[in-house]
């Protein structure tokens, strides 16, 4: 795949531990051909910071033609052969590709884009702040598309705002969990859950946080995602988050109160697609589909959970005209890396 890109001249606007200050990093611009897509674009900036950045809100600002992307930060001392600026996501640092889950549990998720949302704000409540350690990195994978009749020239801007460590009350850590063996049946209605008990996690660790902040993922055919808590007294659902009313574009936000999970054992997350094409449409991009529920959490660990694999989605009734696969709960896989 061959792309036109730079990495421009970015800000460090003085003191990244000050109140109101902000870390301003400017990417491309990328140009697209009509009718074509990149999915195999990464970007990296290296922060040369010497103490910790607590974070908290990030801007991305990009502009027609980025469908989503997904950022982490990392610490230099394991990814510093990945290049400056752009380069291929398969390719690496030459012997091994950019891979998100080694970065997430190596470092921490920064920001994850609603799906072709162009200019997005993910702020967390006051007080609460995402720890990126010293000597870090920033890298991102993204995925550019360009429907159209005419060439896009894609510029992409990210920023963020710290806050003092004094200022700092809660430290926040990543939650994805996630469905890969989606199958869309053509010409259906359907819904994909899967179920994961928090309890049975390796290693028997805590799980009584809160959620801070929540984002749904998927591409054009989703047409809702839920993402629930089952409380442990009675089987029933509490909302974490939802897009079945949404209204507008962006597909995440803050969750004010923050969501406690005291009392539920077991998440579920929820996809629902409607597919009018002659084709069964599986995990992944460009043609693709995905069922992604990414939170923020005031745990001591990061978190991954759900079906991390393509296979099989579950037996399946029809319910009110949707197919509606259910996962074994036997088949969630749970992995967790502490962020202190």
């Amino acid at each position: 795949m061959i792309w036109k890109a730079q990495l421009s001249t970015f800000a460090l606007i003085a003191g990244c531990g000050s109140s109101g200050s902000t870390l301003d990093f400017r990417f491309g611009p990328f140009d697209v051909a009509p009718g074509s897509e990149q999915t195999d674009l990464c970007v990296a900036v290296s922060l040369h910071n010497r103490e910790p950045i607590y974070v908290n809100s990030i801007e991305m600002a990009g502009a027609p033609g980025i469908h989503h992307s997904n950022w982490f930060w990392v610490p230099s001392t394991r990814w510093l052969g990945f290049p400056e600026g752009a380069f291929s996501c398969a390719a690496g640092d030459g012997t091994r590709p950019f891979d998100q889950q080694a970065a997430t549990f190596d470092g921490g998720v920064l920001f994850a884009q609603s799906t072709q949302v162009w200019d997005e704000i993910q702020a967390f409540p006051a007080g609460s702040a995402i720890r990126i350690e010293p000597d870090a990195r920033i890298i991102a994978d993204l995925h550019l598309v360009n429907a159209g009749d005419n060439p896009l020239s894609v510029p992409l801007a990210l920023s963020l705002t710290p806050i003092p460590e004094r200022e700092t009350t809660t430290i926040l850590a990543g939650f994805a969990m996630e469905n890969l063996s989606i199958a869309l049946p053509p010409h259906e209605m359907s819904r994909f859950n899967v179920e994961c008990d928090l309890s049975q996690n390796p290693g028997g660790l805590p799980w009584n946080f809160r959620f801070y902040h929540a984002l749904a993922h998927y591409h054009a055919l989703g047409v809702a995602l839920s993402f629930d808590a089952i409380r442990d007294s009675d089987g029933g659902i509490d909302t974490i988050w939802t897009t079945e009313h949404q209204i507008g574009d962006e597909l995440g936000g803050m969750l004010d109160p923050p969501f406690d999970l005291t009392g539920h054992s077991k998440v579920r997350l929820s996809c629902t697609y409607d597919n009018p094409t002659d084709h069964t449409i599986t995990w992944g991009n460009a043609g693709g589909e995905m069922c992604i529920a990414f939170a923020y959490t005031d745990a001591e660990y990061a978190w991954t959970a759900g079906l991390i694999s393509q296979g099989d989605p579950g037996p399946s009734v029809v319910d009110n005209g949707v197919v509606e696969f259910t996962a074994p709960m036997s088949a969630c896989v749970m992995a967790h890396v502490g962020i202190n």
